[in-house]
């Protein structure tokens, strides 16, 4: 076995503590010790380092983006360096006690400072006046490290509890506490008690009181596995090689470990005492320590010949699995055919909410619902807390160039949607959001607990109940709170609670045949809705009665329901390339067994996805798709007659015309001739905790985009014209849209006194369109007379009032050809279809 060549030390400062890093592009190695001295040498460089004189006394937390550097002192300051000049930039924040230890965001926005004081600061790099905080640490702080793909943070204290936060929520969030995964330490202490990210960021590993390593998994927080029997002294130091194959540990003993990750072996014995800081260089093999003397070591070569093939390996999975990940993207694991499906379950509970939109997830056929029909649709029905999921997020057979291969392939189709849920992000999600309120549950390991919350709290209480039933999706509405679960051992149950009742007991609990499993729920004023896995439709009365029981024509996605009315959703027919090519819906009437639509096609573009489906507050089907455009089902009481209709496309709305704000919504309802949703900035995909507020625009009909360079001189003309046309078309859907819903129903004589009136509101638009088309010119006339025909006018007053606005702008021609038809519409010549 040869040898490499020991490196010679370097001495960089006083015997004390010393602190290193490499910059993210592997450059610079910075180090600080007990003297106000800083290093900067050049990798691949063996001269004398840049020295920087400027510093405080005695560094003992480091940290480093490619352009600065971070150093926090015994005094309690952070200051900030440039990489390059070595100059110092600023006092970044400064803390009472000493600081302990430095970590920058994956980002290189944020940099966290640990001390002994008991809250860490997140602080802005940019802007040093935005601090986050994390406050639920019982003890000072010695370590603190963030996973590597930027969700979570590690805060390691000196009482031996580990506190993890998630970074997905504005501000960070306490997941859990680990007591007893490493030692208890006093701030000084060489021994470390850091934790240490696997790089696939699916497991961490931390050195225990018994001189072990223990790796646990991400997201089940548990410990998986040991490296055992290493060292005889106190671990001061580790590291994973930038592939996760090797890992590296460092002890009080004198020697430096390598060990292979896979197997848990030790690889090779290393002298090298005093060790207390170690970190791989990101790309290479090379490896730098730093010891209590001062000294500095770049070990390059560290990896002999005999045991570099595992450094070039790709990204390895963490050693709590076997096999290796083949490709990076983001730190995101794509799977393959030959990893087991307890990898995949675990590295998508890593990353709760995005990855399974980057893999694709493929569950193995285990955990697919019964295909008892044949014909081949099914989903994933665990998630990685032991509970069924809405998987709304998740492809069903992953992405085409990720399928795995099978001898049978699986159908692509839409996957189940559950409206107003959210995926599982740490141990939380939302099962509804809606104008009511809200429903969310919260894992306890053994067993959940739900809290629903009001919006109006002086008409209903919000309660909170111990859920051993793992509900999985729910409904709220203002008269009660509907549930459901998919348990792997035992039949679904939904259960309803009311809100009100004059008896002692009205909520009741049913459970589905054994092997039929929920794909989603809907709860009206008057019916419960359930479509299954068996791609039936179960209709319930509030009180528990059965209804009725039919099955879709198409493979069951989602349902909502208002009054009466069910809507339900399914995949259509697959096509040539094993895909269903579009969603069918159907609507009916189950108290009077009348079928409003059939099996027609929901409108939306080819490649893009329902995210939603709801009634409005009026009773008219709605649907918002992955492109931002919300839709309107247009005349849906009448067979065959249906259609879908914009009423908004978020992609264009005012906020986002300067190209600055990034940012997605989160559909919740339409209401009072509104969108209601909930604003999602950056790259959120789903609303987390605190609840957040609701927003609400107005409906905008995409009609026309904003008048270009050429027409700056009429552009103001121009604008009054294009929302006047906006207005106008908007109108008319709406005024379609009532006059259905008053036609179908005993109208009050308020309901037609308001359909008179927006009758009246749409001929004012046009009136203000003919005033625009007058004021243009007499070339404008046929127009401006074709506008005039649009009016609805019931008495007249309207087509008078055309006439007065023909006069101001001297448009004779144009006055007595209103003059004409007004006559003709009194003695009834007049065909509304032809314009004379």
């Amino acid at each position: 076995m040869s040898e490499p060549l020991r490196p010679r030390g370097r001495p960089a400062h006083t015997p004390g503590t010393t602190v290193l890093t490499y910059t993210p592009d592997g450059r610079y190695i910075i180090t600080g010790g007990s003297n106000s001295a800083i290093r900067i040498y050049t990798v691949g460089q063996d001269g004398e380092p840049k020295t920087v004189e400027e510093g405080a006394d005695g560094h003992l937390g480091i940290g480093a983006t490619n352009e600065y550097f971070f150093m926090g002192a015994e005094d309690g300051t952070v200051w900030q360096y440039e990489v390059q000049s070595g100059r110092m930039e600023k006092l970044l924040v400064r803390c009472a006690l000493p600081v302990r230890d430095i970590g920058v965001t994956k980002d290189m926005e944020w940099v966290a400072v640990a001390s002994d004081e008991l809250t860490v600061k997140l602080v802005n790099i940019e802007d040093m006046t935005k601090v986050k905080y994390l406050r639920e640490q019982a003890k000072g702080t010695k370590h603190i490290s963030f996973d590597p793909n930027g969700r979570f943070v590690a805060v390691s204290c000196t009482d031996g509890v580990v506190y993890l936060y998630s970074m997905d929520t504005e501000e960070p969030e306490l997941l859990r506490k680990l007591d007893g995964v490493i030692r208890r330490l006093e701030p000084e202490d060489e021994a470390t008690a850091r934790v240490v990210w696997h790089p696939d960021g699916t497991a961490f590993a931390t050195a225990e009181a018994t001189r072990d390593i223990g790796v646990f998994s991400v997201g089940e927080w548990k410990k998986e596995m040991t490296f055992s029997g290493g060292h005889n002294g106190d671990i001061t130091a580790m590291a994973w090689s930038p592939n996760g194959a090797l890992l590296v540990t460092a002890a009080k003993d004198g020697e430096v470990l390598l060990w292979d990750s896979k197997t848990q072996k030790v690889l090779r014995r290393y002298d090298f005492p005093n060790v207390i800081n170690m970190e791989w260089h990101p790309t290479k093999n090379a490896l730098s320590l730093t010891t209590s003397d001062g000294e500095l070591f770049i070990y390059d070569g560290f990896v002999s010949k005999d045991h570099q093939s595992f450094l070039q390996k790709p990204l390895q999975a963490a050693p709590i699995f076997p096999g290796a990940l083949t490709e990076i993207s983001d730190n995101a694991r794509r799977p393959l055919a030959n990893r087991p499906k307890e990898v995949q379950r675990r590295e998508r509970l890593g990353s709760p909410d995005s990855l399974d939109d980057i893999l694709g997830y493929d569950q193995d056929m285990d955990d697919f619902v019964d295909d008892d029909d044949g014909a081949g649709y099914a989903e994933g029905l665990m998630n990685g807390h032991g509970k069924r999921t809405n998987e709304h997020l998740d492809e069903i057979d992953g992405h085409a160039d990720k399928r795995m291969v099978t001898s049978i392939t699986r159908p692509k189709v839409h996957p189940p949607l559950q409206p107003g849920s959210t995926p599982w992000r740490g141990n939380r999600r939302y099962l509804c959001l809606n104008l009511t309120g809200a429903v969310w549950t919260v894992d306890q390991e053994t067993h959940n607990t739900v809290t629903v919350e009001f919006y109006d709290r002086e008409l209903h209480r919000d309660f909170h109940f111990t859920d051993p039933y793992m509900y999985d999706r729910a409904c709220l509405n203002e008269h009660g709170a509907l549930f459901s679960n998919s348990p792997s051992d035992g039949p679904a149950t939904i259960f309803y609670r009311p809100h009100e009742t004059w008896t002692t007991r009205a909520d009741w609990r049913t459970h589905l045949p054994e092997g039929e499993y929920i794909r989603a729920l809907a709860l009206s004023e008057s019916y419960i809705v359930a479509v299954t896995t068996k791609d039936y439709v179960r209709v319930y009365t509030l009180y528990g009665t059965p209804f009725k029981v039919y099955r879709q024509k198409s493979p069951a996605v989602t349902c909502a329901a208002w009054r009466d009315y069910v809507m339900t959703v399914g995949n259509g027919p697959l096509g040539s390339d094993g895909r269903t090519a579009t969603l069918r819906y159907s609507v009916e009437n189950v108290k009077r067994d009348e079928i409003c639509q059939n099996e027609d096609v929901v409108a939306i573009p080819d490649g893009s996805e329902l995210k939603s489906v709801f009634f409005s507050d009026t009773g008219d089907p709605c649907i918002y798709d992955s492109e931002g455009v919300l839709l309107v089902l247009q005349h849906w009481r009448t067979p065959g007659q249906a259609r879908w209709v914009p009423l908004l496309d978020t992609t264009q709305l005012e906020r986002l015309a300067s190209g600055r704000k990034e940012e997605t919504y989160w559909p919740v309802a339409v209401a009072q001739d509104k969108f209601h949703c909930i604003i999602l900035k950056g790259g959120d995909r789903y609303p987390y905790f605190p609840r957040p507020m609701l927003s609400e625009f107005e409906f905008r009909i995409p009609i026309s985009d904003k008048p270009g360079e050429a027409d700056e001189e009429n552009a103001a003309s121009r604008t009054d014209n294009m929302r006047l046309e906006e207005t106008f078309v908007r109108g008319n859907v709406l005024l379609s849209l009532f006059r259905d819903l008053v036609s179908s129903t005993h109208a009050t004589a308020t309901q037609r006194a308001e359909l008179s009136r927006k009758e009246l509101e749409l001929d004012k638009v046009l009136l203000q369109l003919l005033a625009i088309e007058c004021r243009e010119g007499e070339e404008r006339g046929m127009k401006a007379l074709e506008l005039v025909h649009m009016m609805k006018d019931r008495n007249g007053k309207m087509v008078e009032a055309a006439v007065k606005v023909a006069q101001r702008y001297g448009r004779g021609v144009l006055e007595d050809k209103i003059r004409d038809l007004a006559e003709r519409r009194y003695t009834g010549e007049d065909d509304d279809d032809e314009l004379a």
